[in-house]
């Protein structure tokens, strides 16, 4: 497993090992003594998949305190652009974006510490996105900001959308619970 960092501090992307042959795939998303190794938190509370379809844009998303959650991401079936955005006050990357193409057949993951808004575009035809995360769902914390609110080279100007994430609050007009803990 290769855990490479990324231009926002504490977000890495993650390439795991896998072994393939005549019968498919065999891939390990979550390797505790690695994480641990490279000092990132993951203590797993809940997972879940979404299955969207060619230019579904979800996000971006992210929970808020006291329920905030690290997540790890892959897409275990397509191709996605996945999308981060730091949105703790202090940080040096604030307001800045990173971006993935997150294919099944190269396995790469994305760890994403909270204070970071999380999204992605489906490439593919369909795509299964697999989450896991460091909380559980709540409903009252969830939030976000809206997908075409910073200068992210989106692959579509008029994507399919949820009702709620095309009213989620403009970067510029979110105000922040997440700090940075950069010195």
């Amino acid at each position: 497993m290769r855990i490479e960092k990324t231009c926002i501090e504490g977000c890495y992307e993650i390439i795991p090992a896998y072994t393939k042959d005549e019968r498919g795939s065999f891939i390990k998303t979550v390797i505790p003594s690695c994480f641990k190794a490279h000092q990132l938190e993951f203590n797993l509370k809940e997972q879940y998949y979404s299955i969207s379809s060619k230019r579904v844009l979800r996000g971006l998303h992210f929970q808020l305190p006291p329920k905030e959650h690290t997540k790890l991401v892959c897409c275990v079936s397509g191709t996605v652009m996945d999308v981060v955005v730091d949105v703790r006050k202090g940080s040096p990357t604030y307001g800045q974006y990173s971006t993935f193409i997150l294919e099944s057949d190269k396995a790469n993951m994305v760890y994403i510490p909270h204070g970071l808004a999380h999204g992605f575009y489906v490439l593919s035809e369909q795509a299964i996105v697999l989450c896991h995360m460091t909380t559980v769902f709540s409903p009252a914390h969830d939030s976000g900001i809206r997908w075409n609110s910073l200068s992210i080279p989106w692959p579509d100007d008029n994507p399919i959308l949820s009702k709620k994430d095309r009213e989620l609050p403009a970067l510029s007009d979110f105000v922040s619970p997440f700090t940075s803990r950069q010195p």
